[in-house]
């Protein structure tokens, strides 16, 4: 374990109330030397629910699994029970027992954090396993109001995360984008499943004349392609509808997903 010197850990502002010496230096580690620690078990791991089915089983069941994590909960081992309940849970999701065990596991390591972030992590999948993903709507990080301010480079950056690859596979699609507001032109193009962009492409299936405000209005649904064109907000010249095929591979993404249940 890494550790600083008594003098640095005993002065007040490197304490870890935001983030952890631990948490950190494994980021440190990541950004220089990657995510491979070295040992070749960890280079082609089993997924985590194929995996847990496994440690379930070699340790003798999920019966005795949970009769082992209450005695070692029982002692205040934790960190200890959390680690091997969670192979009960991707294991067996409708355990209740092993999801109420391991949320009284992680509750108490939030009660111990020092971390606020670290104690809002431990709390907040210790609510997941007992109530399930908060059904409750969430702060859209892509807000109507964030989209509109982005300017055309960072939007198609957005877009290219959005694109789901697996839909988007055997499919070519080649846009030209003409943005009157801003005097500005681009070329989009979809192959091998992922979206690149830059110059007006010399062939396209369609030129798409219209103010980023337009697109901004499409894709936020907020308008249709076809009033766009009724009203005369947009022009496509040459295959109308491809514009729609290149929306219709792009994922929205929901704000709460699950953490700690598969």
């Amino acid at each position: 374990m890494i550790k600083l010197p008594p003098e640095l850990d005993k002065f007040w502002p490197n304490r870890g109330y935001y983030g952890t010496l631990r948490h950190n230096s494994r980021a440190v580690y990541q950004r220089y030397m990657g995510w491979y620690d070295g040992n070749p078990s960890d280079l082609n791991n089993l997924p985590p629910e194929m995996a847990a089915k496994k440690y379930v089983e070699y340790m003798g069941g999920e019966a005795a699994i949970l009769r082992r994590a209450k005695a070692d909960f029982d002692k205040g081992d934790y960190r200890w029970t959390a680690e091997a309940l969670k192979h009960v849970v991707f294991a067996n999701p409708n355990s209740k027992a092993g999801k109420d065990l391991l949320a009284d596991s992680l509750e108490q390591l939030g009660y111990q954090a020092e971390s606020g972030p670290w104690r809002s992590v431990y709390l907040m999948c210790a609510y997941e396993l007992r109530n399930g993903v908060p059904k409750a709507g969430g702060t859209d990080v892509a807000s109507p109001d964030t989209i509109k301010a982005m300017p055309p480079e960072m939007l198609f950056d957005y877009l290219s995360v959005r694109l789901n690859g697996p839909k988007a596979a055997g499919k070519k699609i080649a846009l030209n984008l003409d943005f009157t507001d801003l005097k500005k032109q681009y070329g989009l193009a979809v192959e091998n499943a992922v979206l690149n962009y830059g110059k007006p492409l010399p062939q396209a299936d369609a030129k798409i004349t219209m103010s980023k405000a337009t697109l901004d209005a499409i894709q936020l649904k907020e308008t249709t392609i076809e009033n766009a064109i009724a009203k005369g907000d947009m022009k496509v010249e040459g295959r109308r509808e491809a514009l729609g095929e290149f929306l219709g591979l792009l994922d929205s993404f929901p704000f709460w997903f699950n953490i700690v249940t598969p």
